[in-house]
């Protein structure tokens, strides 16, 4: 039995804080590329005026969202997937290159990122996949079917060469841990990234004599029991290999502006003026933010252009430089509010789907913030993440949009039928 209408069935908790972000973005926008000739928020020639325009159009997005029965997205999830691995692969052919990256089709003036979208599609064919009767991540078979829905998108998107895009996909085993996959694989990732550094930092030879060296102990160790020899046998190994395949990728497969940015990260490379100019001038502009800012529309970093990208990967260090300490804080203080929200309301819910839908959108949500803050403040390398309902872009912000009220719109049908 039907309770309500619709607009009294959502959560507002998470359309306000939406709404939130989504103004807070684009009175930021307007700042990073304020200039006195064009001061009219509504000119439509500026990032400001366009990103209004995108706004709008999200706008229509939702009310379409609404407006679709909920079933519709469970029934459709392995199509809509299918779609969008589609759209991905014709990048090769049709697709337009952008800051070296063939990861748009455009027409004419107007341009659309599908990897933003295929992340939605990604959520919902894993939220369907694991929502099966029957289906566990306890069995092999079924955790890599789990694993290749979520890692396909990666795999064709990492040759356009879009890494930054290709990482958000990880953030699906956050989803994978909740619905009952082992913790030993969180560890084993977490493991990989250590043994990434290290083999970067350090030359692959010497890891092979540590790790040949330390595999060689164990089996002197273990050797009278024939599981943990061949399980040391395997770690060894698969360590060994995982080294050079670090070795071969960054030094033959990662293009020179990818390698030199991890380099800087790490501290192998100093290079300021050069392609650690975005980071640098970033950090500048927040620490020269202090604790209260220096005032909406003064920030001097933000008005000379010292920062490129300022309006999409680095709209964060405008929040910095004008809004401070206490803005930057009243800002990440709205994020984790939605995420929290977010998980709050994928516990409630009695479909298995509208749950796993919930956990997909709060871990891409929160994959894209952590990154993107964390690259503006030299935390991490500079791979082209944009800060969620912030940055400047169409496509970003309509991908957000329509992941975030696709699980708005699952979450109002709970209330349906009793």
């Amino acid at each position: 039995m039907r309770r309500g209408t619709i607009l009294n069935r959502l959560d507002w908790v998470l359309v306000v804080l939406f709404f939130a972000l989504v103004l807070l973005g684009w009175a930021n926008i307007y700042a990073a590329v304020y200039n006195e000739e064009h001061q009219n928020i509504l000119d439509i020639s500026q990032k400001y005026g366009k990103q209004l325009l995108w706004i709008l159009t999200a706008l229509a997005l939702i009310a379409l969202i609404l407006m679709v029965e909920s079933s519709l997205f469970q029934t459709l999830a392995y199509p809509i997937f299918g779609i969008s691995m589609l759209s991905l692969l014709l990048l090769f052919v049709f697709g337009k290159e952008i800051a070296g990256a063939r990861s748009w089709y455009a027409f004419g003036s107007f341009s659309i990122q599908p990897s933003e979208f295929a992340k939605i599609a990604a959520a919902l064919a894993v939220s369907k996949y694991l929502s099966t009767k029957g289906v566990s991540l306890n069995n092999w078979s079924n955790r890599l079917t789990a694993f290749g829905i979520a890692l396909l998108p990666a795999l064709i998107i990492i040759p356009q060469p879009d890494p930054g895009s290709a990482l958000v996909y990880a953030s699906f085993f956050l989803v994978f841990y909740r619905e009952g996959l082992s913790g030993n694989y969180l560890f084993l990732g977490f493991s990989m990234a250590i043994l990434f550094i290290l083999s970067l930092l350090i030359k692959p030879l010497y890891l092979f004599i540590v790790f040949g060296g330390a595999g060689l102990i164990a089996l002197w160790f273990y050797r009278k029991s024939r599981a943990n020899l061949v399980r040391i046998v395997a770690v060894t190994v698969l360590s060994i290999g995982f080294i050079q395949s670090v070795d071969y990728t960054f030094n033959n497969i990662l293009e020179d502006r990818h390698r030199n940015r991890i380099n800087i990260l790490l501290g192998k490379a100093h290079d300021p003026k050069g392609i650690g100019y975005n980071t640098n001038q970033s950090m500048i502009a927040i620490g020269s933010g202090g604790v209260l800012g220096k005032g909406y529309l003064q920030g001097t970093q933000t008005k000379f252009d010292f920062v490129p990208e300022q309006s999409t990967d680095f709209i964060f260090c405008t929040v910095g430089e004008e809004w401070g300490l206490l803005g930057s804080s009243a800002v990440i203080l709205l994020f984790v509010l939605l995420f929290f929200r977010i998980l709050a309301v994928a516990e409630r819910q009695k479909s298995a789907f509208n749950r796993i839908y919930g956990y997909c959108v709060a871990s891409i949500l929160f994959f894209h913030f952590a990154i993107n803050i964390a690259m503006t403040i030299g935390l991490a390398p500079v791979i082209g993440i944009p800060l969620p309902f912030f940055s400047y872009g169409g496509s970003s912000l309509w991908g957000f949009t329509i992941l975030l009220f696709v699980f708005i719109k699952l979450d109002s049908s709970r209330m349906d039928y009793l």
